[in-house]
């Protein structure tokens, strides 16, 4: 009974990535201001209503994964023990999703190509910054129901604002790291080195409350 929605579910899946990879391939080559959705369509052999019932605006296309990142953090704080602390579940994670080299802390051409795109673009900067704030939101909730307390909680806002704001610095360093040496090893050791120094210091601004 499931066998119809499922290919459904599949076929508009490739259907959405067809799109974001053109999109992506497209951005990277012309630069986002300068690409168009009927450009996208055209290269990803769909209709313009198409993109639109699968990304509800063509920044969307370009920060496809920022959804998959968001889930990364949540889910770090909602399977950590008792035990552990909220913010060295997260510390942790860093050194996780490194070690594992998952692609949202990859150092490479195509991701330092992505940077750059979105320095030289302001509707991209903008959307970084929205989304910043939409993940800093869903963060400071995350963990203050991982402390046991209620949200809104002012030291859980805190600390998400913190955070974001040394990995934020600490990836874009690295990718400053890597566009110098072309190096993935250097530009994972300064990401670590800079989310050590962060969290040290979240944890020393937090001291006292149950997400240290």
């Amino acid at each position: 009974m499931s066998t119809a929605p499922d290919r459904r579910s599949r076929k508009r899946q490739a259907t959405r990535q067809a799109i974001s990879d053109a999109a992506t391939r497209l951005f990277i080559e012309r630069g986002f201001d300068q690409v168009t959705v009927d450009d996208i369509a055209e290269a990803a052999d769909v209709g313009r209503m198409t993109v639109f019932n699968h990304f509800q605006r063509k920044e969307d296309m370009f920060f496809d994964r920022d959804a998959e990142g968001r889930e990364l953090l949540l889910a770090a704080l909602a399977a950590k023990s008792p035990q552990l602390a909220p913010l060295e579940a997260l510390r942790r994670l860093a050194h996780q999703l490194v070690q594992e080299q998952h692609p949202a802390l990859a150092f490479s051409a195509r991701s330092a190509s992505f940077v750059i795109a979105v320095g030289a673009s302001e509707a991209l900067k903008a959307r970084a910054r929205a989304i910043r704030g939409e993940l800093e939101a869903a963060l400071a909730q995350a963990l203050a129901h991982s402390a046991g307390r209620v949200a809104p909680d002012a030291d859980a806002e805190l600390a998400a604002s913190l955070l974001l704001a040394c990995w934020s610095t600490a990836y874009l360093q690295a990718h400053q790291r890597y566009r110098i040496s072309a190096d993935e090893a250097q530009a994972q050791a300064v990401f670590l080195t800079r989310v050590e120094q962060g969290h040290a210091a979240v944890q020393a601004a937090l001291a006292g409350t149950p997400y240290v």
